[in-house]
């Protein structure tokens, strides 16, 4: 029963009522209940009523919820980067005129070996003169405030697809590389060696948020597949779309190429969840099937 207070106002008594008690906290799980470092993981909500809206977060980054199986789910990422062991995670359910029930816990962030992979370059592809380091810096900045766009629309919808075709499996993501020598930043995303010309196509529906020619990652296509999810498709030789064109799963982008700094012709596949680098092969194993 929904409790309520007499108030007086002026010459009048007014009987306000109070919000009503929390619903029963909602139950929450996750899948696969033990991810690894850089995987891809999702999170289903249920005992949710239908008029209420779902928020929460997981290692301190906020999870985007959209309807799903009767509740609400949503992705989460965890960078290549963040240390493994127990990482807190909050739901909470904003029902109308009641109080938010909430659930708490920590989930298990398992641990992960990546290769360690030595290459050499050119000295002119890896010494930067002062004008090629301002514009790489700058062009990663560029790619960053794309990576932090949320749209609040989801635009994907079941599985995600190789965007070349194939059956080989990626490689590379997380490797520890070192060039000339020197160690360099981790390698956030998989290789798929491909002849020149070989057909690139979107993983899954979403809206073409940048098309460029960067130094490092040449010639790409970067799709916003909505809240936070991105995918990216460097090193291309020719791009087939235009900035804000909704493109469907499978539809072509363009095609491999050497663009950029590569040492032949192949694909760099990367996917962003927010900030967080995560594996693109986690991506494509994803059980989310609407």
């Amino acid at each position: 029963m929904t409790a309520s207070r007499a108030v007086l106002v002026g010459a009048t008594l007014l009987q306000i009522a109070a919000p009503a008690a929390a619903a029963e906290p909602p139950a929450v799980a996750w899948h696969p209940a033990k991810p690894r470092v850089g995987d891809v993981a999702w999170v289903h909500v249920t005992n949710v009523p239908e008029p209420a809206t779902v928020e929460g977060s997981v290692a301190g980054r906020p999870l985007g919820f959209f309807p799903y199986a009767g509740g609400q789910a949503a992705l989460a990422g965890f960078d290549l980067d963040l240390k493994p062991g127990a990482h807190p995670w909050r739901v909470a359910v904003l029902e109308p005129g009641r109080q938010p029930s909430a659930a708490r816990g920590r989930i298990q962030l398992a641990r992960r070996a990546f290769p360690v992979e030595r290459l050499t370059l050119p000295p002119a592809m890896v010494d930067l003169d002062a004008e090629t380091e301002r514009r790489a810096v700058a062009e990663g900045r560029r790619l960053a405030t794309i990576y932090r766009t949320i749209t609040p629309e989801r635009l994907w919808r079941g599985r995600f697809t190789r965007p070349v075709g194939g059956t080989e499996p990626g490689t590379g993501f997380g490797a520890r590389r070192v060039i000339n020598g020197l160690p360099r930043s981790p390698h956030g995303g998989t290789d798929f060696a491909a002849p020149r010309g070989t057909a690139v196509v979107a993983a899954n529906t979403g809206r073409v948020a940048l098309v460029a020619e960067f130094f490092f990652p040449g010639r790409l296509v970067v799709l916003d597949h909505g809240l936070g999810l991105h995918t990216l498709y460097f090193h291309l030789d020719s791009v087939g779309v235009a900035e804000g064109e909704r493109v469907e799963r499978g539809q072509t982008l363009g095609a491999v190429g050497a663009s950029g700094r590569a040492t032949g012709p192949h694909l760099h596949f990367g996917a962003h969840l927010g900030a967080a680098r995560v594996d693109p092969a986690a991506l494509l194993g994803l059980g989310v099937l609407d």
